[in-house]
């Protein structure tokens, strides 16, 4: 006899009820499925919101990082405090906005195309910083090609750590390996 514990994948009744006791209470309910995420997939780690805490805290201090680093650099290249300040502030926005797009949705992406637009957001934000590093300024070609370098490390990197990690993915293994059936001898 299968009662609503055995269905679910349960071993045991719980505690609280005597095992000599029959389990009436449930008898003439319908059994509902388990609608709960699993405690190690992504919608359990989201909360309410659809996203993490952490996943929102680093590509908000990533951004804050770059932003702080955007004053660095340009300051140093010979612009006044306020505008490295105000130049700091506005690409720690677009960068935090960005980030978080793309944190939002890389679970729909497959592995190559996420590791594609991290290495993509990097190299652009690196080409950025390398065109405004300097006082006299990059060329243009000098700053896309600082961005496609570093860019392609980066996605060589990711697609590293994504492809190594399969089982930590949102959206689960890369490519799963189906169960192969070969008939029995038997048969």
């Amino acid at each position: 006899m299968q009662t609503p514990y055995h269905r679910h994948g349960a071993t045991a009744a719980p505690q609280s009820r005597s095992t000599s006791q029959p389990d009436t209470a449930h008898a003439n309910t319908p059994a509902q499925p388990d609608t709960q995420p699993h405690p190690d997939s992504p919608a359990a780690a989201s909360g309410s919101h659809g996203m993490s805490t952490t996943a929102v805290a680093l590509p908000v201090a990533a951004a804050l990082l770059y932003g702080l680093w955007t004053v660095f650099v340009d300051r140093t290249s010979g612009s006044s405090l306020g505008h490295a300040w105000l130049l700091g502030l506005i690409t720690a926005v677009v960068s935090g906005v960005l980030g978080l797009l793309l944190v939002r949705i890389q679970s729909t992406l497959v592995t190559e195309v996420r590791a594609l637009a991290y290495g993509t957001f990097f190299g652009v934000a690196i080409g950025y910083l390398y065109s405004i590093s300097s006082p006299a300024g990059h060329t243009v070609l000098e700053s896309v090609r600082m961005g496609l370098i570093m860019g392609a490390v980066m996605f060589a990197v990711s697609l590293y750590v994504f492809r190594t990690h399969r089982v930590r993915e949102p959206h689960g293994e890369h490519r799963p390996r189906r169960a192969h059936r070969h008939p029995h001898p038997s048969n």
